[in-house]
């Protein structure tokens, strides 16, 4: 019999670590395979079966899939360690005025009016993008586990205090689930280990009028039926 298994895919600069150390934990037996995926492909590998699930940033076109919020990714601003900004912890987007910009075309943050100037040259990745922004073309706005990503000694970033965040979701297939992908799903919503979708409430408990009765009917199962209290006997005179 083929060993069960589960794949997750992530799109770069996502975090399934976490995930991985709590399905080792419960899922002991089940291995769980991570799988690399491009920021463009990520919700066609859900849909394709490539993966089980992925980690991917909103917006994607996530037509037929089922989604749950994960968390908001700060965006930040990637310049050179000898760039103005560094002279500060954060930015805004006012800083950003008049400075020549790189939009690469994988970009994964939306941002209407977004600031500077954009360069005519649109690298084709993130990657590419990073290396033009050490070579002095211009700044790179991406989330902030991007900058990370990419880090290098030569460049820096700061986030920008007032740019829209960047959405990172869970996405599987809509309709019914394989078992694997119903404990995954638990597993990122917080269920603890044991628990299930369908398990009953716990009872209420009893009040003390409850506990009388039940134990009034536990001794007539036993055929100790508890007296009704007489009259007080008279003694003699």
């Amino acid at each position: 019999m083929t060993p069960q298994s589960l794949t997750l895919g992530y799109v770069p600069g996502g975090t399934p670590a976490k995930w991985a150390r709590i399905w080792a934990e419960r899922q002991p037996g089940v291995r769980l395979q991570l799988s690399a995926v491009a920021a463009a492909d990520a919700a066609d590998a859900v849909r394709e079966g490539t993966v089980d699930v992925a980690l991917l940033r909103l917006p994607s076109d996530t037509s037929g899939l089922a989604v749950i919020p994960l968390y908001e990714e700060t965006t930040v601003a990637v310049v050179p360690t000898d760039h103005l900004l560094c002279a500060v912890d954060e930015i805004t987007a006012a800083d950003l005025d008049g400075e020549p910009t790189l939009l690469p075309l994988d970009n994964v943050v939306v941002w209407a009016d977004a600031p500077g100037v954009p360069v005519d040259h649109r690298p084709e990745t993130t990657p590419d993008a990073i290396e033009l922004v050490a070579a002095g073309m211009g700044a790179l706005v991406v989330p902030q586990s991007l900058a990370r990503l990419y880090h290098r000694k030569d460049l820096t970033y700061r986030p920008i205090t007032d740019a829209p965040t960047c959405p990172v979701v869970l996405a599987f297939p809509e309709g019914p689930q394989s078992e694997l992908v119903e404990e995954f799903i638990g597993i990122v919503r917080g269920r603890k280990a044991g628990s299930s979708r369908g398990q009953a409430a716990p009872a209420p408990k009893r009040t003390a009028r409850e506990k009388t009765l039940a134990k009034q009917a536990a001794r007539a199962a036993a055929g100790k039926v508890a007296r009704k209290p007489g009259p007080a006997k008279r003694g003699r005179r």
